[in-house]
């Protein structure tokens, strides 16, 4: 699918791929920071809900970089339409488009 994209599609890809990436490397890093031993007791719980959100961004981050590898980037998992450019601007590794989106965490 990728390989019959418009310059201007693949441009976009292109640029979300080293967006993405670059998230991936600040989530890589900051987990590494997290999971560092401080000693501090206190900071256990704190800790451990940034360590599962970061680990949560990376699998983000990961699955929408493997879409784009695939070719299904941008296709909602549930229905196959299209997801809308808005929203994966504002949620670049959506799976789902609203409607799907709303019934499957409904």
């Amino acid at each position: 699918m990728t390989t019959h994209l418009h310059p201007d599609e693949r441009q976009r890809l292109d640029m979300l791929r080293t967006a993405l990436t670059h998230d991936f490397e600040v989530h890589t890093a900051r987990l590494t920071q997290l999971t560092a031993d401080t000693g501090d007791p206190g900071e256990a719980h704190t800790r451990s809900a940034l360590i599962a959100a970061t680990r949560q961004s990376l699998d983000q981050v990961t699955d929408a970089l493997r879409r784009i590898a695939e070719g299904r980037y941008g296709v909602c998992e549930r229905c196959a339409a299209p997801i809308p450019a808005e929203r994966l601007e504002v949620l670049p590794h959506a799976r789902f488009c609203v409607p799907c989106q709303q019934k499957h965490a409904g």
